[in-house]
């Protein structure tokens, strides 16, 4: 089966639709969430091919397949994630800065910044002193980097 569009996301359907269907997954590390293109096996071990025609990322609670009866979603690993919890504007203000130095992709969830883990940004958080834990995560979207130049 060669998959060319995402159907919906678990977050926009009503939960009886949902617990109506039996549901087969497809558990994707966050960095292959970019990929348009790809071979997949679900944890049912059925091989799919993803190939999106529209330009998207993949997200966790994707529906790549429903009928009456089963459905295909995308769950997500999870990733090494340094959680940071800045106190106030200015150690918030500061870690943007040096992660945006870095061109670190960053994700925001409530009051918390989230990074994948590096030494070098914990050992900063450290000498910063900026409140952080590391800890293995879900993530609902990639970590992407954008692209830009000093030039």
């Amino acid at each position: 089966m060669i998959i060319e569009r995402v159907v919906t996301n678990l977050e926009k359907m009503d939960k009886d639709e949902i617990k109506k269907r039996h549901i087969e997954k497809v558990f994707l590390e966050s960095a292959h969430l970019m990929k348009r293109i790809q071979r997949i096996k679900t944890d049912h071990g059925n091989e799919l091919g993803i190939r999106l025609k529209e330009s998207r990322d993949l997200l966790a609670g994707d529906v790549l397949y429903m009928d009456d009866k089963n459905m295909i979603v995308i769950d997500v690993l999870s990733d090494d994630l340094l959680v940071i919890s800045p106190r106030c504007i200015k150690e918030m203000g500061t870690i943007a800065h040096q992660l945006g130095n870095r061109h670190l992709p960053a994700q925001f969830e409530d009051h918390h910044m989230l990074v994948q883990y590096d030494y070098l940004v914990e050992d900063l958080l450290q000498e910063l002193g900026i409140p952080y834990k590391r800890e293995e995560r879900k993530v609902k979207q990639a970590f992407r980097h954008i692209g830009h130049s000093h030039g």
